[in-house]
């Protein structure tokens, strides 16, 4: 009989956790270098937790003003970019009966095509809607959306019902600010290395390989193979039904 998993569902960032890009970046690049540099430089500062997503993320939107074909550009980007056997290691998370969860203040649009190439429901993709007009021309945001705030994933989170224990995989500190309503967040080093987010986490790792094996330990492995500690686990979390 094969092992259980140490953790019945996993959480995943998208941007520079997923995918090597920052989607929101990518775009800017392409409104030439003073945009992207101010982007770049916002994105940079909210991920690092020196300022609040929500001060930056309507300025981000505002000042590149995507179209409809640049966001299909950008899905086919964001799969492009898929950190090294992230699918395989989505595969088998799935076969051993692992929920995975897209959780991302990224835009939906774009990130439709990377949830059906990891097998990730799209009713498991949480992620920022965007607005164009019949031409195609951004038309505006979801501003309702708590993934547009700097606490907004852990507002998600904590409202899903999830199967638990629960691990959350990411890399900046709107991943990190959820950590109290997961039982284990682990840090991903793969894309980038923000040391306060690092140094916060539970633990850090920098593959997909490595989040195989905290996740579906192997006899080979017998220290890892004892399911997570959640006897303090965050009343915030909500069980699966």
């Amino acid at each position: 009989m094969s092992e259980k998993p140490a953790f019945a569902t996993v959480i995943l960032d998208v941007d520079s956790t997923v995918s090597g890009i920052e989607g929101i970046d990518w775009l800017a690049r392409r409104r030439g270098d003073i945009v992207a540099h101010r982007v770049a430089t916002l994105t940079n500062d909210a991920m690092r937790g020196a300022v609040a997503l929500d001060e930056v993320y309507a300025a981000r939107l505002a000042a590149i003003r995507p179209r409809r074909n640049e966001l299909d550009e950008l899905s086919a980007a964001y799969v492009a970019a898929l950190a090294p056997n992230c699918v395989e290691t989505v595969a088998r998370l799935k076969r051993a009966g692992v929920r995975v969860v897209l959780v991302s203040s990224g835009l939906r649009h774009a990130l439709i095509r990377l949830a059906l190439q990891l097998g990730v429901e799209l009713g498991d993709l949480h992620a920022v809607d965007i607005r164009f007009d019949a031409g195609g021309a951004y038309a505006g945001f979801d501003t309702k959306s708590p993934l547009t705030t700097a606490n907004g994933k852990r507002a998600l989170i904590a409202d899903l019902p999830l199967e638990r224990p629960v691990l959350m995989l990411g890399d900046g500190a709107t991943d990190l600010a959820a950590r109290d309503v997961v039982d284990r967040f682990v840090a991903f080093t793969g894309f980038v290395t923000r040391d306060a987010v690092v140094k916060q986490a539970t633990t850090a790792v920098a593959s997909f390989d490595e989040l195989a094996e905290l996740v579906l330990p192997t006899r080979s492995s017998p220290s890892s193979s004892s399911p997570p500690d959640v006897s303090s686990r965050s009343p915030f979390l909500r069980e699966a039904p």
